[in-house]
Order: C-alpha cells, then sequence, then structure tokens
C-alpha cells in the first residue's frame, strides 16, 4: 500500500510493531518517488489467539486545526494502562509510557487500544 511519504508514518508503524498489534512495516523512499510504502505480511491488524481483534479503537486526538500538547505530568494512561498513546516529542515519536519514562511531554497524535 502506497502513502504519501512522510516520517512520521514509519515511526507509528514502528510503534504499533512493536507493540506487537500489526506485522506491517513501513520503508520511506527517497526523493523523487517520494511515497511510503506499508510492506509485510499483513498491513492490517493482528488477530489474537481466540480470533479477537488486537486493536479495538483508536482515537484520533489532535488535528490540523487544534493541536494537543501535553506536559509530562499530563499525559494520561489509556484504559487503564491497557492501550497506548502515541506523542510526538522534541525526542522523536514514541509512546505515552515512554514520555513520561523519559520526561518529556509533547502532541498527542492517537490513543489505541
Amino acid at each position: 500500500m502506497d502513502l504519501p511519504a512522510s516520517k512520521l508514518k514509519p515511526e507509528i508503524a514502528r510503534i504499533l510493531q512493536d507493540r506487537g498489534t500489526s506485522r506491517a512495516t513501513a520503508s520511506w523512499t527517497p526523493p523523487p518517488k517520494r511515497a511510503s510504502r506499508a510492506a509485510g505480511d499483513s498491513p492490517v491488524p493482528e488477530y489474537g489467539p481466540h480470533g479477537e481483534k488486537v486493536i479495538t479503537g483508536i482515537e484520533r486526538i489532535s488535528r490540523p486545526g487544534r493541536r494537543v500538547y501535553l506536559g509530562v505530568d499530563d499525559v494520561p494512561p489509556v484504559l487503564g494502562g491497557l492501550g497506548t498513546n502515541i506523542l510526538t516529542t522534541s525526542r522523536g515519536v514514541m509512546t505515552g509510557r515512554a514520555a513520561r519514562k523519559a520526561g518529556v511531554g509533547g502532541e498527542v497524535l492517537c490513543n489505541v487500544w
């Protein structure tokens, strides 16, 4: 699946892959082609051992018209720690748990559970 080129999309794919929700990986093709490609066995979320979906919901937080920034103390856990929030910080794209551990805040992109 080809997507418009971005450095953010492969980082989000890496976080989801590290979390174990997707086997898909993203690679970035440098100019002039300028397209990101999601590759792997399955670009859709994986299923658990009993056939249930691993990702049951995604909530987009920041939008182009309304950016949401949180400090390190304000990053909430998603579903009591069962979910993940994805943030862009000054140290790169990371989960909310990693941002709290690193002591940085940032823009909240989405919540995944």
